[in-house]
């Protein structure tokens, strides 16, 4: 392997790894917020029992993200140099206006919000845990914003005696169209992860009888979250696929592994190709409905992939614009499916709970302990849909992958780094995981736990960590 595929599969792995704790921190600080907002309105202690029950956990993923986070900027300078180089400029201020303000304000105010119990008036300790909520979109649009930049280059203009990329127009970065569809589909998709998450450990504990006072309305709330944010991943998912077609003709093509322009156009439920995905053997289409995805009609135009390497090869010369078939269809369906799946999941847990009601079949019950690691798996097949459909440019159009690496840094330096990485990051897995368990089947505190004035669990566990 040479250096550019190493540093691809060290920056994929890392990347995909720190993305499993940010959609659930961002949506579970939210979900303890609310739940924290009905204790303080109603004073019924099972919502405090819920808040601290839950707002453990959130504290141990969002330890977890920031560890994993950090990595990820390390390897603009090590791997990536010559990228770095190019978007410094561009890059620069919304990561900084995330590190600095975004991240301050979470990290603030969750201190206050942990050592806060007890010392703050509720309203005020109330609207610390408010604000981290908000921090976490925050950082989220800033870090999206650049991201988006890379798949829809806006508001800068090439430097040609440096060969670096300058920004322009700041606001153009932030209100980018590709960022618009982008950052609502991530957030409900944030929303959907939480709220599996609770919807999976509540049902652990609901099979077992335990806890019901506080597991119960958990359960309710998340699936109501569950259900609201998938019917806006999928408004915003078919949003973001029209607005890829008309910027990535390439992404949209390679989605449906779809080599020649159809009108209307089929989408495939299931395709078997050949190994290279050069060539359909068998598939199982619903006519029309790609072309809606692509162009909002249900006989609308979209181009193939022959077509747009033709066209791509045309302007920006000779070379390959492919990504990997098979990896774009499979991901994007499994990316898909899993919306459609949650959805359906968080209906018929509404259904099969609907006035006060439990369900006694245990079936039931280990299927929503499973389903809690669905949203994971979407998101993840999501974010290697959306980085590796864009392949070969880490910048669309304008910087290619391969020209993005490092020039100075071996092979073997590499290889070092992605194999550290990667058993480090594999230890921190394990104990991500065991952490989460052990305080998830420790179960809420005690009425008395909760009202009483003694906090030191909240300082003690936070320290320990």
């Amino acid at each position: 392997m040479n250096p550019l595929d190493i540093a691809r599969w060290q920056f994929g792995i890392t990347t995909v790894y720190h993305f499993l704790f940010v959609p659930l921190t961002i949506g579970l600080s939210a979900l303890v917020a609310g739940l924290q907002t009905a204790w303080v309105r109603t004073g019924k202690p099972h919502y405090l029992r819920a808040t601290k029950f839950w707002g453990k956990l959130f504290m141990i993923n969002f330890a977890m993200g920031i560890v994993t986070g950090i990595v990820q900027e390390f390897q603009f300078g090590m791997n990536w140099s010559a990228y770095s180089r190019f978007v410094g400029d561009i890059f620069g201020a919304p990561l900084a206006i995330e590190g600095l303000l975004a991240f301050f304000v979470e990290s603030t105010f969750l201190g206050l919000w942990i050592f806060g119990w007890h010392r703050l008036p509720k309203r005020i300790h109330l609207a610390c845990i408010w604000i981290v909520s908000v921090g976490t979109l925050l950082s989220a649009y800033f870090i999206l914003a650049a991201n988006s930049w890379m798949q829809h280059p806006v508001g800068y203009h090439l430097d040609t005696a440096t060969g670096r990329a300058r920004l322009t127009d700041f606001w153009a970065v932030l209100t980018n169209s590709t960022m618009l569809v982008t950052f609502p589909h991530t957030i409900t998709a944030a929303f959907v992860t939480a709220g599996l998450f609770v919807v999976g450990v509540s049902a652990w504990h609901l099979a077992r009888g335990r806890h019901v006072e506080v597991f119960r309305p958990s359960l309710r709330m998340a699936l109501v979250v569950t259900f609201v944010a998938a019917l806006g991943v999928a408004i915003t998912g078919d949003l973001q696929g029209k607005v890829m077609t008309e910027q990535q003709p390439m992404k949209m093509a390679a989605a449906e592994a779809l080599y020649t322009t159809e009108r209307p156009a089929s989408f495939s439920i299931f395709t078997v190709g050949t190994l290279n995905g050069g060539r359909e053997i068998f598939s199982v289409k619903v006519p029309g409905v790609l072309s809606f995805l692509a162009t909002g009609h249900f006989d609308g135009k979209v181009l193939g992939i022959d077509d747009v390497q033709a066209a791509e090869q045309a302007k920006y010369g000779a070379g390959e614009y492919r990504p990997i078939i098979p990896i774009a269809y499979w991901n994007f369906r499994i990316m898909a499916g899993i919306g459609f799946l949650t959805a359906g999941i968080a209906l018929l847990g509404l259904w099969l709970t609907r006035r006060g009601r439990l369900p006694a079949n245990r079936w039931v019950w280990r299927a929503g302990v499973v389903s809690l690691t669905l949203p994971f798996i979407g998101n993840s097949a999501g974010w290697i849909f959306t980085e590796m459909g864009r392949q070969p440019w880490s910048v669309y159009g304008v910087l290619k992958t391969s020209a993005s690496v490092s020039p100075g840094v071996g092979a073997t330096s590499m290889f070092v780094s992605l194999l550290s990485l990667t058993v480090l990051y594999g230890v921190l897995l394990v104990i991500e995981t065991r952490l989460l368990a052990k305080y998830a089947k420790a179960g809420p505190p005690t009425e008395e736990e909760a009202l009483g004035g003694d906090d030191s669990a909240e300082p003690s566990f936070t320290f320990a960590y």
